[in-house]
């Protein structure tokens, strides 16, 4: 590792920095080659100047939201449009990881597919390994207009001067509510500003609705526990990490935590779901809940009552922007010929346009990545579609210890396990995740930051 070069201090090296931390004991558990050769940094743009598009690509997705259905749509559409390429969609795991694990995988001689989705965690492992491309020759030759990509979301796949990805299934949390369990109780019909308004409001409804399993019902710890908690966090004032300072054992944080896991032990009116804290919601079982956007057409065609969403509540310190966002975005493999990357761009093109991404925002909830994309017959059938973009104007930047420091996801969801489901000690459970945090940093990422 000691081959890797000095970074800057800025915003897009953390994405770097982040990646060389991921190095060989993170993409070795993914079955993915060395980190510790070559570099995707010197990856030029790459002429495509008179290469004819494949005729057949394979599309590898998770269908996040839920989306088999619209993807498999979307496509019949492009080849309805042209009959010169046929993309096949192909299932490559049930959630971001094991797309993840499929792909790293594939690197070793495998079958490679032709555009493969990630996440927000996951795109820079491969941007490290110089295994997918940049786009922006693709993008001027295809003439995309980047202009119209919401720019919160765009920037997210950008490094070095160019672009790896473009966004596609983007999210934020939302806070879902059972309407008739708040009216019951006489109630606001609205989300509850902070958590400590809803502490005071959990008894109320509790009383109001004795069949229900639980008031709120925290998302399940498997289901990104440190992408959710960072909610709770911000508005106390806490926070997994300032930039690469962890903070996991800091007062605020402990003191965060402790008020979460209450919820559960102490006053008795939350739990933590097992699976699909939005499935909890959609079955009448709880009465709220946190759930991504991407959840949220799924909910309101389950469930049997009227559901309300709300921006993130805050907390005793911060009110507003403590709301993440996150999701996925697209990429094209580096070792595929010229000719399957030019027709994987022309489907990307065509499956992130103006039309296509309402379409998608409208059969799963994700928002739309487009500016221009028309959203009036979606919020027509779907208002609270509306929410989830509103809200998009007061998140926040993710912790760098989250999304930069490699298997840090997995660890916070851990200390999380042990919190709210084993009623472990809080300060301890943080103390072990702080230094098990640091040990990351010193370890993996500290080593490549410039003085």
């Amino acid at each position: 590792m000691s081959g890797f070069p000095k970074l800057p201090l800025d915003r897009r090296s953390f994405l770097s920095l982040a990646a060389l931390g991921a190095g060989a004991a993170t993409l070795a558990a993914c079955g993915g080659p060395s980190t510790t050769s070559g570099g995707p940094t010197a990856q030029a743009d790459i002429d495509f100047s008179g290469v004819k598009p494949a005729s057949q690509i394979t599309f590898w997705s998770n269908h996040p939201g839920k989306s088999e259905d619209a993807e498999k749509a979307i496509i019949e559409k492009f080849h309805a449009s042209q009959s010169d390429i046929k993309v096949n969609l192909v299932t490559a795991g049930a959630n971001y990881e094991e797309v993840a694990q499929k792909f790293q995988t594939a690197q070793q001689g495998g079958e490679l597919p032709n555009i493969v989705i990630f996440s927000d965690v996951w795109w820079f492992r491969y941007f490290l390994n110089g295994s997918i491309i940049p786009l922006d020759s693709l993008l001027k030759q295809l003439d995309f207009k980047i202009s119209d990509y919401r720019k919160q979301l765009l920037g997210d796949y950008q490094y070095g001067g160019k672009q790896w990805a473009v966004p596609y299934a983007r999210s934020t949390p939302l806070f879902y509510y059972n309407k008739d369990h708040f009216k019951a109780a006489g109630l606001p019909d609205r989300a509850p500003k902070t958590w400590q308004e809803f502490a005071e409001w959990a008894p109320k409804i509790k009383a109001a609705n004795p069949g229900i399993q639980n008031v709120y019902q925290h998302p399940a710890l498997a289901d990104y526990a440190g992408w959710t908690l960072q909610n709770q966090l911000w508005g106390e004032g806490a926070a997994w990490s300032d930039k690469f300072t962890i903070t996991a054992d800091a007062d605020k944080t402990v003191k965060a935590m402790q008020m979460v896991q209450d919820t559960v032990y102490k006053d008795k009116w939350a739990g933590v779901s097992s699976k699909d804290a939005s499935a909890d919601l959609s079955a009448g079982a709880v009465s709220a809940t946190m759930s991504s956007t991407g959840s949220l057409v799924g909910v309101l065609k389950a469930a049997k009552f009227n559901v309300g969403v709300g921006f993130l509540p805050g907390g005793s310190v911060n009110t507003t922007n403590v709301c993440p966002t996150g999701g996925a975005g697209l990429g094209i493999p580096k070792n595929n010929t010229k000719e399957q990357q030019l027709a994987a761009a022309t489907f990307l093109k065509f499956l992130t346009s103006p039309e296509n991404t309402a379409a998608f925002s409208a059969a799963t909830g994700y928002m739309p990545v487009r500016e221009s994309a028309d959203m009036s017959a979606v919020l027509a059938k779907h208002p609270q579609i509306k929410t989830a973009i509103d809200q998009l104007s007061v998140t926040r930047q993710q912790d760098y210890a989250r999304v930069f420091l490699p298997g840090a996801d997995q660890e916070m969801a851990k200390a999380a396990g042990k919190i709210l489901t084993q009623q472990g000690d809080v300060k301890s459970a943080l103390d072990e995740l702080q230094k098990t945090l640091q040990g990351i940093y010193d370890n993996d990422v500290k080593p490549h930051l410039s003085a």
